[in-house]
């Protein structure tokens, strides 16, 4: 599997309903010290996750996380995803998104974040402080 680039397109984030995608999307990232990054289909609804610790000389800068933050949280309080999602600070889970537009939307905004690219992050949850 080849490393997601960054900023990673929203077509090129991995959908790992099935565990056996999963488990080899993970392990990839894991084995290039990538930040992995998914989507997921839990029965109507679509489910995004992104792991640091698949990438442990990456370090996630106190102004990014702090913006992803603030992102989970409008999302949560526009009801666009559950409460009990979660916003790190190493593994990230939002649950309940209603498509798998927005949910690769949000997970290609996530993934840039990660990386220090605020900018789709505050496209895709406008307010999100950049």
């Amino acid at each position: 599997m080849q490393p997601l680039p960054t900023p990673c397109p929203a077509d090129l984030i991995p959908e790992v309903t099935s565990m056996d995608v999963c488990n080899v999307a993970y392990r990839a990232a894991k084995e290039q010290g990538a930040v992995w990054v998914a989507v997921e289909r839990q029965a109507e609804s679509w489910t995004v996750k992104a792991d640091a610790l698949t990438a442990p000389q990456h370090a996630i800068d106190t102004t990014v996380y702090d913006a992803i933050r603030a992102a989970v949280i409008r999302l949560i309080r526009s009801r666009e995803i559950r409460p009990d999602s979660s916003c790190g600070p190493v593994y990230f889970v939002l649950y309940d998104l209603e498509s798998e537009h927005r949910a690769r939307e949000l997970a290609a905004a996530l993934h840039a974040a990660v990386y220090g690219d605020l900018g789709p992050l505050t496209q895709a949850v406008p307010g999100t402080p950049a």
